[in-house]
């Protein structure tokens, strides 16, 4: 049977993963269905923050909807040109990682199989992990389509059991349920939830209290937390901040001297303290949408006419989810993978193609110097509701009626049935 452990009444330190008995401590397979899949922890009963995550979600979706690629390795991704966007734990072994050239990726795993991107089949999926999320706890904090922050505090007498247990059970019914497999790490914060759902990968569990952290932390570089960068790596490194055992023996008080108040941020962090709370239903950040060429590219006029189709993607994602965005960024990439970002403000908000693509190309101009471009992408963030879109002037007004006309023409009778002359010569590179 299966104990119920009231509110203040300690729970267990030890139960199975595959069937949820209680076990003592010391054992190492379950005494009832013989499993060897175990969870432990001292302080199991009153951890209640978890991240979970899906393992190599694409690559594993794919797995399961071909059952022939069970025990081959799979590399998620465009052509030669492109890069990997997901690989499965086989071409990992290889050296195959996520953002990886493609070229490079199959140099290093040439036997893998490739296939492009389905992400309307990603995102169908991700819902029904999410949904199932959501049955376990209001909150929900997604932070991808395949990872988010969960809050179990105060489910206990809703699930009957304590959250380690909830969200065990929750692994083993996706994986039966949907097909995929997922890793769970559980904590008491956000930080250190993060850090266990990686420990144990993949169908992994593994649970950290504040406690044991900081000598966990202490030997880890300090891009290990979260937010450091290699800029800010630099930084930290030029004052003899390489570990976070350097950032652990550090005043407080001198880090925010130094660092204002990323010096507070990374003291906490480094000792494993994090009051983040868990925030749901946060929505998307940005609405965006880049492709990468067959062929490097430095003429303008070409660059253009694919800016206006990305910005038509990108308006056509901002309308069918009621969005409007107040920021607009370019994204360029090099011949020789070096990335440039260009942002701009404006007035109101937009989800109009004809203005995103008007003030992307502004940024674009800036950046046509001989440079071939292999990649680029434009997006729309600062978002909110749809309703607040492009009624700032009588002009955004009239370019918001006759594109929306537009739009409706095209639902009646297809894309096709109306194109923008950029579609097919588009304006002369800028002087």
């Amino acid at each position: 049977m299966h104990a119920n452990f009231g509110i203040g009444v300690p729970g267990p330190t030890c139960f199975c993963r595959d069937c949820l008995v209680d076990l003592d401590g010391a054992t190492r397979r379950c005494s009832e269905c013989g499993s060897p899949r175990l969870v432990r922890h001292r302080a199991l009963a009153s951890l209640m923050l978890a991240h979970i995550d899906c393992d190599a979600f694409y690559a594993t979706v794919e797995k399961r909807d071909n059952p022939e690629l069970a025990d081959k390795p799979v590399i998620i991704g465009g052509g030669k040109r492109g890069v990997v966007s997901a690989a499965c734990y086989i071409s990992r072994t290889y050296g195959v990682r996520s953002a990886m050239p493609m070229f490079k990726a199959l140099a290093l795993c040439p036997s893998a199989a490739v296939i492009r991107p389905d992400m309307a089949k990603y995102v169908r999926v991700g819902r029904e992990v999410r949904h199932a999320m959501q049955a376990l706890t209001p909150l929900v904090e997604p932070l991808s389509i395949d990872e988010a922050f969960l809050d179990l505090s105060g489910t206990q007498r809703v699930h009957g059991m304590i959250p380690a247990k909830v969200l065990a059970r929750f692994a083993r019914e996706v994986e039966a349920g949907i097909g995929i497999t997922v890793s769970v790490g559980l904590s008491c914060n956000k930080f250190l939830a993060k850090i266990a759902s990686d420990l144990d990968k993949p169908r992994g569990f593994a649970a950290l209290d504040q406690e044991e952290a900081k000598a966990m932390l202490a030997d880890k570089p300090v891009g290990f937390i979260f937010g450091v960068g290699p800029a800010t790596q630099e930084r930290l490194s030029q004052r003899g901040f390489n570990t976070i055992a350097d950032l652990q023996r550090a005043d407080e008080v001198e880090l925010m001297k130094q660092f204002a108040t990323d010096g507070r941020r990374l003291w906490r962090l480094a000792r494993g303290i994090d009051d983040r709370r868990v925030v749901p239903d946060r929505g998307a950040k940005t609405i965006s949408s880049e492709t990468t060429f067959e062929t490097d590219i430095r003429d303008f006029a070409t660059l253009e006419k694919t800016l206006w189709r990305l910005s038509e993607k990108v308006s056509s994602r901002l309308k069918n989810s009621n969005l409007a965005g107040c920021t607009i960024t370019l994204k360029l990439k090099t011949a020789d993978f070096r990335q440039r970002t260009r942002s701009q403000s404006i007035h109101g908000p937009t989800q109009l193609a004809a203005k995103i693509f008007a003030i992307s190309r502004e940024m674009l101009a800036k950046e046509i110097d001989g440079t071939a471009f292999r990649l680029m992408g434009t997006g729309v963030s600062a978002l909110r509701e749809g309703s607040q879109a492009d009624d700032t002037d009588m002009l955004d007004r009239r370019s918001a009626h006759a594109e929306r006309a537009m739009d409706d023409l095209r639902k009646k009778f297809g894309n096709a049935a109306v194109i923008r002359g950029i579609a097919y010569d588009g304006p002369q590179k800028p002087e």
